[in-house]
């Protein structure tokens, strides 16, 4: 199997040191970084987004990512703000107050106002992968729904909001899920079938343009790529790898099965929906859902499942035992919403607890990552 390309886009929440409270830093960050391409404006003045090069391995993947929070964390710093990968702001944001002053946003926030002001603010971890055509990325998407829950167990990152635990891994996830178009679709047969539905979408004002279609995974609007949306922000970046890799893994995958013409494995969007919102709920601490037959399961039991799926793929990257690591430290560690549970119960005030996810935040960045080995930098 040949190297496939992948990149990873990450969004993170700028709080105040002193307050813990959202900070509308975003613009003076971009322009402080104004030259490197990797840093951008997000949809609220509070958040920054940071997308990589396109990598073709984990380590060149693992260095991009720390490279770039390394960069965001210390313009924040300078900026008088921390930078904090988190699904949510864990304090209260101003909402539509704080929209970032361009017309696509603006138009954004006319149509879907009370959305925006909701949703607006949470923060995601996208996955591109690249595929060799649009048609084969749609037979691709068809086959990556059943498994999309355990990758947002496994980066559940958004437990606390508005200053309170809200019982949820990812508050984020039934946040997000309120957009009309971010549910779990129909399959589609080709990509002409795929852009008929995305018009049709478009059209009825579920969404204001392409870039607006917020499924779970889907074509990205601007590369050639299948682009996973589903995940939190990862607090750290071997969670990020970890997602990444078993992305890419995933898709390699569905290439194969297609190839080799193996059947579509039957798992109803609705069983795809329930597994979500079990994953949001518990993340990997709790009950999940079984897409494929719909009954209870084990959460832990399903992210087996999935590296039992997608491990021939792993080989072939070469990226199996760094997955496995990675892994094995998340078992050590727990996800990031247990560790932010952790840090919230001990923090004395919302300013010691946005200090703590931030150091949590860059705690790979400041390990240092010349000749960056995967295994020994990553899993600390």
């Amino acid at each position: 199997m040949g190297e496939i390309t992948l990149g990873v886009e990450e969004e993170f929440v700028l709080l105040d040191p002193s307050t813990g409270a959202a900070v509308l830093a975003g613009p003076v960050l971009a322009r402080m970084l104004d030259g490197e391409p990797g840093v951008q404006q997000e949809v609220m003045r509070f958040q920054v987004e940071t997308a990589t090069r396109v990598c073709t391995s984990l380590d060149d993947l693992g260095r991009e990512l720390i490279r770039l929070r390394r960069l965001a964390a210390g313009a924040a710093v300078s900026a008088g703000c921390l930078l904090v990968a988190s699904g949510m702001a864990p304090y209260s944001a101003p909402g539509l107050a704080a929209l970032t002053d361009r017309p696509r946003y603006q138009d954004l926030a006319r149509r879907f106002g009370p959305l925006v002001a909701g949703a607006g603010g949470a923060c995601g971890c996208h996955v591109h992968v690249g595929v060799p055509s649009r048609d084969l990325g749609v037979q691709v998407l068809a086959r990556l729904w059943p498994w999309l829950a355990p990758l947002l167990a496994i980066t559940a990152n958004s437990p606390i909001a508005d200053g309170r635990d809200t019982a949820w891994a990812s508050c984020r996830y039934p946040t997000w899920s309120r957009w009309p178009t971010a549910s779990v679709p129909e399959m589609w047969p080709d990509a002409a079938a795929y852009d008929a539905a995305v018009r049709h979408l478009i059209g009825q004002g579920a969404a204001l343009d392409e870039q607006g279609i917020y499924f779970p995974a889907r074509l990205s609007p601007r590369y050639p790529t299948v682009e996973v949306r589903v995940a939190d922000a990862c607090l750290d970046v071997g969670t990020a790898v970890l997602l990444a890799g078993l992305t890419r893994a995933l898709v390699a995958t569905a290439l194969a099965e297609i190839g080799q013409g193996t059947p579509l494995p039957g798992a109803p969007a609705s069983g795809v929906n329930a597994a979500l919102a079990a994953a949001a709920r518990h993340g990997l601490a709790g009950p999940a859902i079984d897409p494929f037959t719909g009954h209870a399961a084990d959460a832990r039991s399903t992210v087996s499942r999935l590296i039992d799926h997608v491990y021939p793929a792993l080989s072939d990257h070469g990226d199996a035992q760094t997955i496995i690591g990675l892994l094995r430290r998340l078992d050590r560690q727990g996800t990031g919403a247990d560790r932010q549970r952790a840090l919230f119960a001990s923090a004395a005030s919302p300013p010691a607890f946005a200090r703590a996810l931030a150091r949590a935040t860059r705690i790979d960045s400041d390990a240092g990552h010349a000749g960056m080995d995967m295994e020994r930098t990553i899993q600390r």
